[in-house]
């Protein structure tokens, strides 16, 4: 069953820690204008468009750079045709100002100053987010808004694509960043196969919960700590890390998989681990009001997938080496050598 599950999601997985494009905005309301700064994947935003961006290109910041700006006007009409803004009930339309490039996680992303013209400072704000879902539902954009001196954190998904100031509560807050991080565990392949690799070998349920609660606590921990901007590592160290701590486990399960593996390796790649679910909420620059809500939100979110996970694989691989011990003897090195191939082949990606 992992098998034909990899089959089916090898086409992404070269970008396997986070399947789903990203993408970040900066709304901030003034009295004449609403100035909106957008970032967006630069690739997925011209196939949003219709331009071509070749591979040679994608890589180069100043020819990103120029075919986007020689695709200004219709980059403007997809703008205003795909993110609607009322003020005080009332359309405005935008004006792409300043085109750039800026690098975020090691991708290229298209950095867009739009311009609203208001005549007076609006009380009530709707945006209607429209961006890139046609070709990616899994899209996400986080969005910081800043109005009347207050800031407000918002995430525009496929489901949820307009947002209210002022009529958003506390919980659905709490709800999107939950929802956030679960998707974010079932879009990280690398770290479900990590997860997985993790448990094959357990024989009992005290000792993959010992396993798991070393996983939760050590990327609990450096999630916190780099989405507080206390500790920070390259995002390309992180990646490489992460498809490195596959490689091991996979290793580990073909070569002595007699021996389980101890809480403490859980622990330490664990700590890697959580600098790679910190890249979302870092690039977020959530304010220190809504930080905590939204950093125990997205950690309930990865915990309750990563839980849904263990629940439903442990099972199989518990009945696998009690009852087919025969079967089991060619299936879990073949599960381990797929894992094994994946983790390198994504080393190999991320460090080179």
């Amino acid at each position: 069953m992992l098998i034909l599950l990899m089959l089916v999601v090898a086409p992404s997985l070269a970008s396997a820690h986070t399947n789903n494009s990203e993408g970040f905005s900066l709304i901030e309301v003034k009295n004449t204008s609403i100035d909106y700064q957008l970032q967006l994947d630069a690739v997925e935003l011209s196939h949003a468009v219709g331009f071509q961006v070749d591979e040679q290109a994608s890589a180069v910041p100043e020819k990103l750079k120029s075919i986007i700006s020689e695709n200004k006007v219709p980059i403007e009409e997809y703008l205003n045709t795909h993110i609607l803004m009322y003020a005080d009930s009332m359309p405005v339309n935008g004006t792409v100002t300043t085109i750039g490039i800026t690098k975020i996680n090691e991708k290229l992303f298209a950095n867009l100053s739009i311009s609203y013209a208001i005549k007076k400072a609006p009380e009530n704000l709707i945006v209607k987010y429209n961006i890139i879902f046609e070709s990616d539902p899994s899209h996400a954009n986080m969005a910081k808004v800043i109005m009347n001196g207050k800031q407000q954190e918002f995430i525009f998904t496929y489901e949820v694509r307009e947002l209210n100031i002022g009529e958003m509560s506390a919980f659905t807050k709490i709800k999107q960043f939950f929802v956030l991080g679960l998707k974010h565990i079932f879009t990280g392949y690398d770290h479900i196969l990590f997860v997985i690799s993790l448990l094959i070998g357990a024989m009992t349920v005290r000792h993959i919960l010992s396993l798991v609660t070393a996983f939760t606590i050590a990327h609990s921990l450096t999630l916190a700590l780099a989405t507080l901007d206390i500790v920070q590592l390259p995002g390309k160290l992180v990646e490489s890390a992460i498809a490195l701590s596959i490689v091991y486990v996979a290793l580990k399960n073909i070569f002595t998989p007699e021996s389980k593996h101890a809480p403490w390796i859980a622990f330490a790649f664990g700590l890697i681990h959580g600098f790679g679910f910190a890249g979302i909420l870092s690039e977020l620059h959530l304010g220190k009001s809504h930080l905590a809500a939204a950093l125990v939100s997205f950690n309930l979110g990865i915990e309750a997938g990563q839980l849904l996970i263990v629940t439903l694989v442990f099972p199989i691989l518990l009945y696998l080496s009690k009852n087919l011990v025969r079967i089991n003897k060619w299936v879990t090195p073949s599960i381990s050598t797929a894992v094994l191939l994946f983790g390198f082949v994504w080393f190999i990606e991320r460090a080179f």
